[in-house]
C-alpha cells in the first residue's frame, strides 16, 4: 500500500526514538564466564512507519561491534516486522512479531544459525520490553528441545539524558 497512514502499532515504536546507553550481558556457554558489555543506540524514524536503530557495543571476539535493527507493522499481516543485522555476523535476523496486550512487551520470533555450530538452523526470540519511558530491556532465548526458552542475553537500555 502506498503513503498508508500510521497506525498506532507504528506509534508505539515511537517510544524507541532517541540516543541510549547499553549494558548486556551474554552466556557464553558452559564453563565460560559471561560477557559484559557496553554500547550505546541511536533509534530515529524513517516516516511514520518505521524505526531504525544503529548500534555500537562490545562484542564477544571483537573490540567493537556495529549493528542495525529496523522494525514495522504491517496493517495487512496484523504483525510487527523487522530486521537485524551485525558486523560480527553474516546472518540477517528477519522478525515477525506481537505485542502484548498491556502494551510493553514486544515479542520479535526469528531463524537462524544454531547454537549447535553444524550448519542447521534453529528458533530464536528477541523480547522487547518497556520498564518507563527512559528504560528498556531486550532479552534474546533460544528454543529448546522440550520447548522451553532459554535466555542467554539480556541487554538494559536507558534513554540519554541531554
Amino acid at each position: 500500500m502506498m503513503n498508508p497512514e500510521p497506525t498506532s502499532q507504528h506509534r508505539w515504536l515511537h517510544q524507541l526514538l532517541g540516543d541510549w546507553t547499553c549494558e548486556s550481558t551474554a552466556d557464553m556457554g558452559a564453563g565460560e564466564a559471561p560477557m559484559q558489555g557496553t554500547g550505546t543506540e541511536h533509534v530515529r524514524a524513517l516516516g511514520g512507519l518505521w524505526v531504525l536503530g544503529e548500534g555500537t557495543g562490545t562484542m564477544p571476539g571483537s573490540d567493537t561491534g556495529y549493528m542495525l535493527m529496523t522494525l514495522g507493522y504491517d496493517p495487512a499481516k496484523e504483525v510487527f516486522v523487522g530486521s537485524w543485522v551485525g558486523s560480527m555476523m553474516t546472518h540477517m535476523w528477519v522478525y515477525r512479531g506481537t505485542l502484548d496486550a498491556a502494551q510493553k512487551v514486544l515479542t520479535l520470533d526469528t531463524e537462524g544459525p544454531s547454537e549447535k555450530g553444524d550448519g542447521s538452523t534453529a528458533r530464536y526470540r528477541d523480547t522487547i520490553t518497556l520498564v518507563s519511558p527512559d528504560e528498556r530491556t531486550l532479552t534474546s532465548a533460544s528454543l529448546q528441545p522440550d520447548g522451553s526458552w532459554k535466555q542467554f542475553m539480556q541487554a538494559t537500555y536507558r534513554r540519554k539524558v541531554a
